[in-house]
């Protein structure tokens, strides 16, 4: 069977003088990017050279709202009620919105950050904060998560799903992330993280923290950009997918040749 995945990174997440990674270089292994929308990172002038940067590489742009916590990079849980949730969204994915028209394109996605994005894998009422939010603007952006709540919300609303798969982060055996505050919840060999993302999008599987292969369904493959030597490892796992025979491709034709495999299994 052949395979096809997207990858994507979390883009521009500077704020004023200060940068994290290499966005530019990056974007020569990327077909969509997760663009930070000011409340974590990112703010006018570097959301909008991101968007124009991502317009310029031909690479999709998704949105990548986060709670509004600038501080704490949007890692620390905040006690927020889920209007404050459903709204804080609709501010930052209509600001990346903004950006993408002045530069002729569009938000194709939206991909919760950091702790609201681990929220909403478990918590019922922040994934459906989130699904709201998305359905109302627009309901042809893609919501990317991991399966949890989050998605089933998505679905139930009748939005497109892209799951996401993450390499370079330790699994528990339910399949959810070793928490970032545990030891060994980041992996960082190379070799490791390369044979791991070739599993995970050919087999469909991931070996957790546990030892256990875990079945984890893999439409994008996250990358990320301010890890040492993280330009080198996007090149090495891309490599190594095409190696394997997997096509790397943007993510609405990843989820067209999926859902047309679903259809003609089921004879749609």
């Amino acid at each position: 069977m052949a395979h096809t995945v997207d990858l994507v990174a979390d883009l521009g997440e500077g704020f004023g003088a200060y940068t994290m990674g290499d966005d530019e270089a990056l974007l020569d292994v990327l077909t969509s990017a997760n663009v930070a929308c000011g409340f974590h990172a990112g703010d006018p002038r570097i959301m909008d050279a991101t968007v124009r940067h991502c317009v310029e590489r031909g690479v999709a742009v998704g949105a990548h709202p986060s709670f509004p916590d600038l501080v704490g990079f949007g890692r620390r849980a905040m006690d927020l009620s889920p209007d404050e949730v459903r709204t804080d969204v609709l501010y930052q994915v209509g600001a990346l919105q903004a950006f993408a028209a002045a530069h002729g394109t569009r938000v194709r996605h939206v991909a919760p950050h950091g702790r609201l994005g681990n929220l909403v894998a478990t918590r019922r009422d922040y994934a459906a904060a989130v699904a709201d939010a998305v359905a109302s603007l627009d309901p042809s952006l893609i919501v990317l998560a991991q399966d949890g709540e989050l998605a089933e919300a998505a679905r139930a609303r009748g939005l497109r799903v892209g799951i996401v798969g993450i390499a370079d982060r330790a699994y528990l055996d339910d399949g959810t992330l070793v928490p970032r505050s545990e030891p060994g919840a980041v992996i960082h060999d190379e070799r490791e993280i390369s044979e791991r993302t070739v599993r995970l999008v050919t087999e469909g599987v991931i070996r957790s923290a546990g030892g256990r292969d875990i079945p984890v369904e893999c439409d994008t493959v996250l990358l990320h950009s301010d890890t040492p030597g993280a330009i080198a490892l996007a090149h090495l796992i891309r490599k190594e997918l095409v190696a394997a025979g997997v096509t790397i491709a943007p993510l609405t034709d990843v989820l067209d040749a999926r859902d047309g495999v679903r259809d003609a299994r089921y004879g749609v």
